[in-house]
């Protein structure tokens, strides 16, 4: 017996950044919206005492850590640890979400690691300590079980699930290699005392969702939506590197109503007005050069979940 479980992609249509704190973390304002492309995470007993092993598939899958710092297998140990019992399983990564890309592809199999596990041990643990443990492993990994459009606040982990009405079609440009989330934390706070601002949350507002954005969603509105994205890590990521700038350009010139760089990059993230006119925009991606690849999807989608059939 094994238990695959699906788990989409994000991408931030808000990344409001607070001042740095004094536990070195930033209050954010995180619009996540979960989309269509994602990975898949199987579960498969494994024999007493050989604890938990990895493999991974996928385009990306030379980029994946086997080792102990792989968040799908924290994920398993974490769960078996608040249970009292012994982590014994193999998980299979079936990777489609890119590397270090922005999309919280990690945190997503650490989500859907919690998800294969419980339904493979069934222990039926409340999805409440679900979404406890999962803030555990990393502040991407709760909206990774919730899926949809939420807003997080604090790290990112507290999370309140936002109304949205209706598909929206996205498309998103895979640079070669990754960027570090930490450098690109720290080139915010660099550039914003570079700039007078000051980096400390006691020079920076906490950050708030834009009303203008929750009004997008709810009325399904992808023009509205494209003239509120926002990215405070954008500079920060454009800093480190440069060329996203041309990928960003190309892509509104082949038509994108929206564009930014997702979460801390390097995967810039497209709007586009229709499914037809993604298609069109990543095909033009894939052909300018700026890019590594490019994929058109939709969403919202539902978050980590078991497959079935």
């Amino acid at each position: 017996m094994s238990v695959t479980v699906r788990v989409p992609a994000k991408v931030n249509v808000q990344l409001g950044v607070g001042g740095l704190r004094g536990d070195g973390f930033h209050d954010l304002a995180n619009v996540f919206f979960a989309v269509a492309l994602g990975d898949e995470v199987t579960a498969t007993p494994a024999a007493p005492g050989t604890g938990t092993t990895l493999t991974c598939t996928g385009p990306d899958a030379g980029q994946v850590p086997l080792d102990d710092s792989n968040l799908a297998a924290r994920a398993a140990r974490l769960l078996a640890a608040h249970h009292g019992i012994e982590p014994d399983v193999h998980l299979h990564i079936a990777k489609d979400i890119p590397v270090a890309g922005g999309m919280a592809g990690g945190s997503a199999d650490g989500a859907a690691a919690l998800v294969a596990c419980d339904a493979l041990w069934a222990l039926g643990t409340p999805q409440e300590t679900l979404l406890a443990l999962a803030a555990e492993l990393g502040s991407d990994v709760p909206f990774a079980l919730l899926g949809g459009v939420a807003l997080g606040r604090g790290r990112g982990e507290i999370l309140e699930a936002l109304p949205v009405t209706g598909t929206f079609h996205w498309v998103f440009a895979v640079a070669d290699g990754g960027l570090s989330t930490p450098a690109v934390f720290h080139e915010c706070d660099r550039l914003r005392e570079e700039a007078g601002t000051g980096s400390t949350d006691t020079d920076v507002p906490t950050p708030d969702a834009d009303p203008a954005l929750l009004a997008a969603l709810a009325d399904g509105d992808p023009a509205a939506l494209a003239a509120a994205l926002t990215n405070d890590l954008q500079s920060a990521a454009l800093s480190l590197r440069p060329a996203l700038a041309a990928t960003l350009a190309a892509g509104t010139e082949a038509g994108a109503i929206g564009a930014l760089v997702s979460g801390s990059g390097p995967t810039c993230a497209f709007l586009a007005k229709d499914a037809e006119a993604a298609e069109a925009v990543a095909a033009a991606l894939t052909a300018s050069g700026t890019c590594r690849t490019a994929r058109a999807t939709h969403g919202p989608v539902p978050g980590a979940a078991v497959r079935t059939g």
